[in-house]
């Protein structure tokens, strides 16, 4: 068991790099297509509404109930991310809430499973991607019960890698067609594909290293995450991550204008659609109580 999950997060992780690294080489001898570029956002946009809408405030939050059309699409578009399956993932950040930076955290920066104070740097590699090689991963049956008795979403579950594979074929075919060649397919590939998914993983993995470490917290937490506007776009507003963390269950992460809450919109989009409803928000009462002056980055 150890050994294939280490295994899986050395592929998961080291082949989108590769790939990522080929990408480089190959734009400084070849230039940047528009198609390419093109590829890339359109991946880009799929997949990280999949993993910050359909992942982190559906499944895992239930910050909106949505048509069980769109939790399909979103669970299928979140998997191709290739961060785990929708239930896995869904579980392991709830415990994440319910434990954030104690030692029983999954990926604390802070904390290490003995209570002990990690060092900045072991700690931003451990919550960033160094806890996917020796974590024991949450228990669905007791943290996503809901989630399990969903039986489309459990079949979207049992199904990953076809949806990993899914995620790699999709710009590889679009590339094809649009240059007409297989240079086109093989760059479809690297950009819509291997590139695509280190960049999604990178800007999902930051909320548990850089947004529990720089940043504002406004809000009182009783745990060090933080706000971070330098990563609110790429995010599709997850580094606004101490406001999540203060009303979790919200359906919104911003309250400024300034702090492009992506995927707030794409469920107000969804909403006017027909295809959300019980959307949550925070109260005006629940927000003052929580609200704080503080903005640096010190713990609880």
């Amino acid at each position: 068991m150890r050994t294939r999950q280490r295994l899986h997060a050395l592929v998961s992780l080291f082949l989108p790099l590769a790939g990522t690294l080929l990408t480089l080489a190959r734009l400084f001898t070849q230039g940047l297509l528009a198609a390419d570029l093109g590829l890339l956002v359109l991946m880009y946009t799929v997949t990280m509404t999949g993993v910050d809408v359909g992942y982190h405030r559906l499944f895992s939050h239930r910050s909106f109930k949505a048509r069980s059309s769109l939790r399909a699409l979103l669970a299928v578009c979140g998997s191709m991310a290739a961060q785990g399956p929708p239930i896995y993932w869904a579980s392991n950040h709830r415990l994440h809430h319910a434990r954030s930076d104690t030692e029983d955290d999954l990926h604390s920066p802070h904390v290490n499973g003995e209570g002990q104070r990690r060092g900045r740097l072991a700690g931003l590699w451990h919550s960033h991607a160094g806890w996917m090689f020796g974590h024991t991963p949450a228990n669905p049956i007791r943290l996503a019960k809901d989630l399990l008795r969903d039986t489309t979403l459990t079949r979207i579950n049992q199904l990953y890698y076809l949806w990993v594979m899914l995620g790699l074929l999709l710009p590889t075919a679009l590339g094809g067609l649009l240059a007409g060649t297989w240079q086109g397919a093989w760059s479809g590939f690297l950009w819509g594909g291997l590139a695509r998914m280190f960049f999604v993983q990178h800007a999902t993995f930051s909320g548990n290293s850089l947004c529990h470490f720089f940043g504002s917290r406004p809000h009182r937490t009783g745990d060090w995450s933080t706000n971070n506007l330098w990563l609110v776009i790429p995010t599709f507003g997850g580094a606004m991550h101490n406001n999540h963390h203060a009303f979790p269950s919200s359906a919104f992460v911003g309250s400024r204008w300034w702090h492009f809450d992506l995927g707030g919109g794409l469920i107000r989009l969804f909403a006017k659609l027909g295809l959300a409803s019980g959307i949550k928000v925070p109260s005006p009462e629940a927000r003052l109580l929580l609200a704080t002056d503080s903005r640096d980055t010190a713990g609880p």
